[in-house]
């Protein structure tokens, strides 16, 4: 979570990593997304899989990373110049994510694709292997904290569970002292209706506290 000053749209990345293999007029491209927090982590990456796959043809990457997704970078890695790594950049702007790295390894099979063909192909490698990829979308929400007796932290851990699929929001992690404190991540224009749905739970006697904005990553 980073701290936000102001609400706005912000692009998704994915949860985990994602693995897929087409073969294409008999080359092999097996395409390796991955979640990243940073270029250096996204090169990282890269790194690891060029030394695995040291004898494909080709490792052909593409990665977008930033919370706004403002720093992009690709690579054809010896294709002809615009046929690997910026159609593969494409389609992850095209999705708007971002803090993700695409590697697609290619093992040449004998059979020339073109320009045209190699754009289509490395593109939907990438398209296939997002597919099967879990989102997460991210948003600016409000932290709300509530103390409630430990008897009856159960009971509200399920209600706000519940509530937050409804509303956006998203639990956070429970502490516990003299009593319960649980946590919730809220859209700032869901605060009043929770508000009224404790109190209508609770006959008033617990109270939401606000906390910070921050951007928050909430399973798509």
């Amino acid at each position: 979570m980073r701290r936000v000053t102001s609400a706005r749209r912000y692009p998704a990345t994915i949860a985990a990593a994602a693995e897929h293999e087409t073969i294409i007029r008999k080359s092999r491209f097996v395409t390796r997304i991955e979640p990243v927090s940073s270029i250096e982590q996204a090169e990282s990456v890269i790194a690891g899989i060029r030394k695995r796959a040291w004898d494909a043809n080709h490792n052909c990457t593409a990665m977008i990373t930033g919370l706004l997704g403002d720093q992009a970078r690709s690579s054809d890695d010896g294709e002809p110049s615009g046929t690997a790594g910026v159609p593969m950049l494409e389609v992850l702007r095209r999705r708007e994510l971002t803090d993700v790295v695409a590697v697609v390894t290619r093992y040449f099979g004998g059979v020339k694709l073109g320009a045209g063909g190699l754009v289509r192909a490395y593109s939907s490698a990438v398209s296939e292997a997002l597919d099967l990829a879990a989102l997460v979308r991210r948003a600016a929400l409000r932290q709300v904290t509530l103390d409630v007796p430990h008897a009856e932290a159960g009971r509200y851990d399920n209600l706000l569970r519940e509530w937050s699929t409804h509303h956006g929001a998203t639990l956070g992690e429970p502490t516990y002292a003299a009593s319960a404190t649980l946590e919730l991540w809220v859209p700032d224009a869901e605060l009043p209706r929770l508000a009224d749905d404790l109190a209508a739970a609770s006959a008033g006697s617990v109270v939401p506290v606000l906390g910070v904005e921050r951007i928050v990553d909430v399973p798509a």
